[in-house]
């Protein structure tokens, strides 16, 4: 018997892993289906790219979401919790060359062994919902989104230029281009023109920046990125005639109120119209390569960079409509032809860095704008005067105030048909094309006679080729396969190219989660019924690197797709979570880094539970997580001690009833209280910001309770009813984070029942008061006694107490009392 206790007392964390893993795998316990008597919950942690293997990233991600699953199952909602891989993309395409073997092949080894790791770790996914964007049952749909969004004229073609990895050998979005380097491989950029393929994300600019003040449960920090990033302004365009020239140079200002205040105009290096400038000029060639130049290095250095300010005359003159002032043309490097018109009214005393710039060449400075209580002088001036203030030497505007100027100087532009109000965006449509084989084909094709064609829906998916011609590599683009891309006109039937270029990768993650709500339907893109169900996602979760790129992107196609009919809402994340790194020796965990902690090392030698545990219990979930070896032993130990008292105490478990809270000895109330205490503290930590650490500690404050209340002898014994309250309460309260652990031990106590199938426990606000409470007495402001009084002590009574203390009496020594403040069941200060 003493043998068989002996081996039962052991926590055998493989056995216990594996055995509930096949379980929940068996019984398709996570599965989920629409059930109109339940309220749903939508929780979803970003998907992985199926890179090889997961990291401590990963784990912490996805055992955040599994906590909240697990958490909204017990609570009683129908839960969607699934999972899936973004598994197209340049990584594949290096591995496969690297590995002489397809992408295809690399990238579902990965999702094998991947998802062998997720499962685990005992995450509670409806793997039937599974999918992976490479598939072409995924991309298909997406091929048909992408020819009802041309239809709708949400798609379009141009020549542009744009920003081009010699690495990577494809097209970059703004967006992927992070200080001048390519988001993947850290390559500098290079400028070129091409024909690619455009979402007219603009067109929904608007919708994205209003749509932001519904995302209440969405981090500041997220939402302040996403509107700097549309960057919405309001304020004058017009047209200054460029001397001597029937062109003129538009330009958008934000501070119309300063237009008399025009000394010089700036217009970027890649400007349309500097040929034309630049005519007649002897200096020409000097002007270009100075162009040339701020172009390269443009690319070299983040939005956020500021660069020294640098320019050079072009030897021409533009005309200020205004006031009919002649102003030198300069291209400078500050200006960006990305954003407005890419020609700068420049007005020195108004703008800091137009006054650094005249500072250097020695340009006029004219104060239009006298702020309030000050006096400007162009000669006495050290920095540019930008507040508002009432306008000088502006001609018939003279007098009047800032915001009062803009708007009638506006309404002047328009009279004279020299200008008007303008709304611009800092935003810029989506550029989608890239030039690489592991991604969606574009399902367009090109015909001499008919010009572009969408593909017909009833022909999709167009497939990547899974052979190669010739010699080539089993990665080569698409434009150097001729079996890919010879086809024939859906028109004419005539000879005709397919498009060539694929879809940015980024493309497959704007919409996966919608799939999720009908993964295997087969009819269109998405089931409407399952999707009004689902939609939106009620807690996503992933890093906050994804702000812009991804966020937005998702955003964007919610809206599309609500416009083409599949969905009913405008915003696919209800509530949104951006967990922190996982930081080893000061620094993000990395193979660059040579500080990476191997999940499968953990799981080997603590068990998943644990390894779950540590990433839970050592930081809240929106703050960087220090690696400590030491902490992960800490909650081995703690899972082991639980184990050994339920093992120890199985008798009195079992056999415990219900706790009768009119008949409990001294002792056992402590528990109770404890006991209750406790869940009403963890249920408060997971509701209210998901703090799993501070929840984890009251779990460990209820156990070394119980703990201590059992084994003190000077104590009244326990009775087997608060023991099992106590014990199936911590079961509960720690299932959602250490999923196998508890269940294991659930059934060890509870024979034919599960904990999946129990609810989260209720405190119980009476059980839950303190029966004494100690009040701290202060004389002056500090503390000279302590109280120890009944928790339902009203305030008088608690100053009368407070007065007669002995200890509060000595620094009193009969001085006059001016006052006594009672701060609620907290302390008494005596003023003096």
């Amino acid at each position: 018997m003493a043998a068989e206790e002996t081996q039962n007392s052991k926590y055998d964390f493989k056995l216990i892993e594996e055995k509930w893993q096949n379980h929940w795998l068996e019984h398709s316990t996570y599965k989920a289906s629409t059930d109109s008597t339940k309220e749903k919950y939508y929780v979803l942690e970003m998907f992985p790219y199926p890179s090889g293997r997961i990291h401590m990233g990963h784990v912490r991600n996805y055992s955040i979401g599994d906590v909240v699953a697990r958490y909204k199952r017990y609570r009683g909602y129908n839960v969607l919790h699934p999972m899936g891989w973004d598994s197209f993309g340049l990584p594949a395409e290096n591995a496969a060359i690297k590995n002489n073997t397809h992408p295809a092949s690399w990238t579902y080894d990965n999702i094998d062994y991947m998802r062998d790791q997720l499962r685990k770790l005992g995450l509670s996914y409806d793997w039937q919902r599974e999918i992976a964007t490479c598939n072409p049952k995924y991309y298909k749909w997406e091929q048909q989104i992408f020819l009802e969004m041309y239809e709708k004229g949400i798609v379009y073609q141009k020549t542009t230029s744009v920003n081009w990895c010699e690495s990577c050998g494809t097209v970059l979005a703004n967006e992927q281009v992070i200080e001048g380097a390519c988001w993947r491989c850290d390559e500098l950029v290079q400028n070129r023109e091409m024909n690619g393929w455009f979402f007219r994300i603009t067109d929904y600019a608007e919708q994205l920046l209003d749509d932001l003040d519904k995302l209440s449960g969405w981090p500041d920090k997220v939402l302040t990125m996403q509107r700097n990033w549309i960057g919405k302004s309001t304020g004058l365009q017009c047209d200054f005639d460029i001397e001597g020239s029937d062109e003129k140079l538009s330009i958008f200002t934000t501070r119309p109120d300063t237009i008399f205040g025009v000394t010089f105009m700036s217009i970027a290096a890649e400007h349309p119209l500097l040929d034309t400038l630049l005519q007649d000029n002897p200096q020409a060639d000097e002007v270009r390569a100075f162009a040339k130049r701020i172009v390269s290095e443009k690319q070299q250095q983040s939005n956020e960079e500021q660069a020294e300010k640098e320019g050079i005359f072009t030897g021409r003159y533009c005309i200020n409509p205004f006031n009919g002032d002649k102003v030198p043309v300069f291209v400078a490097n500050f200006v960006l032809m990305g954003y407005g018109t890419g020609a700068v009214m420049a007005v020195p005393a108004h703008d800091q860095r137009d006054f650094e710039f005249a500072k250097k060449y020695a340009l006029p400075i004219t104060p239009v704008v006298q702020p309030e209580g000050d006096t400007l002088d162009a000669a006495t001036m050290e920095e540019a005067s930008v507040p508002p203030g009432t306008l000088v030497g502006s001609g018939s505007f003279t007098g009047m105030n800032s915001e009062d100027a803009k708007q009638a100087i506006i309404a002047f532009a328009k009279e004279k048909t020299i200008g008007d109000s303008k709304i611009t965006y800092r935003l810029r449509d989506w550029g989608i094309s890239r030039q690489r084989y592991w991604g969606a084909p574009i399902p367009m094709v090109l015909c001499e006679k008919c010009g572009v064609q969408p593909v017909p829906i009833s022909e999709l998916p167009v497939t990547l080729p899974e052979d190669r011609d010739n010699d080539q590599s089993s990665c080569a683009p698409l434009h150097q396969r001729n079996s890919f891309f010879e086809t024939v006109c859906p028109k004419c039937g005539g000879a005709a190219k397919r498009e060539t270029d694929t879809m940015d990768t980024f493309v497959e993650s704007s919409w996966y989660f919608a799939r999720y709500a009908s993964p295997r339907f087969t009819e269109s893109p998405l089931d409407k019924k399952e999707a009004s169900y689902w939609l939106p996602v009620d807690q996503y979760i992933g890093g906050v690197e994804h702000a812009i790129l991804h966020l937005l992107y998702s955003r964007f196609f919610t809206k599309v797709l609500r416009d083409l009919g599949y969905l009913d809402i405008d915003e696919p994340f209800t509530n949104l979570l951006t967990q922190g790194m996982v930081i080893k020796d000061g620094a993000k965990m990395s193979k660059s880094k040579g500080n990476v902690v191997d999940p499968s090392d953990l799981i080997s030698e603590y068990g998943a539970d644990t390894t779950r545990l540590f990433s839970l219990f050592a930081a809240p979930p929106e703050k960087d997580l220090e690696w400590n070896a030491k902490g992960v032993e800490g909650c081995f130990r703690f899972l082991n001690r639980i184990h050994r008292f339920v093992a120890t105490h199985k008798e009195a478990i079992t056999e415990g009833g219900t706790v009768q809270a009119s008949g409990l000895n001294s002792a056992e109330r402590d528990l109770h209280r404890k006991t209750h205490q406790t869940i009403k503290r963890v249920t408060g930590n997971i509701e209210q910001n998901f703090h799993f650490n501070t929840a984890i500690s009251g779990v460990m404050e209820l156990f070394n309770t119980l703990f201590s209340l059992t084994g003190n002898k000077q104590k009244e014994a326990l009775g087997s009813a608060v023991i099992r309250e106590a014990v199936d309460t911590m079961l509960i309260l720690l299932s959602p984070m250490t999923p196998h652990f508890c269940s294991e031990l659930w059934t060890s106590v509870h024979e034919n029942s599960s904990i999946d199938d129990q609810t989260w426990p209720a405190w119980d606000e009476e059980a839950a008061k303190e029966d004494e409470l100690t009040i701290v007495i202060q004389v002056q402001g500090k503390v000279r006694s302590r109280l120890q009084v009944p928790a339902d002590i009203d305030d008088a009574t608690l100053e009368e107490m407070a007065l007669s203390d002995a200890g509060a009496l000595k620094f009193i020594d009969g001085k006059t009392i001016k006052k006594v403040i009672v701060v609620k069941k907290k302390l008494v200060n005596i003023v003096i």
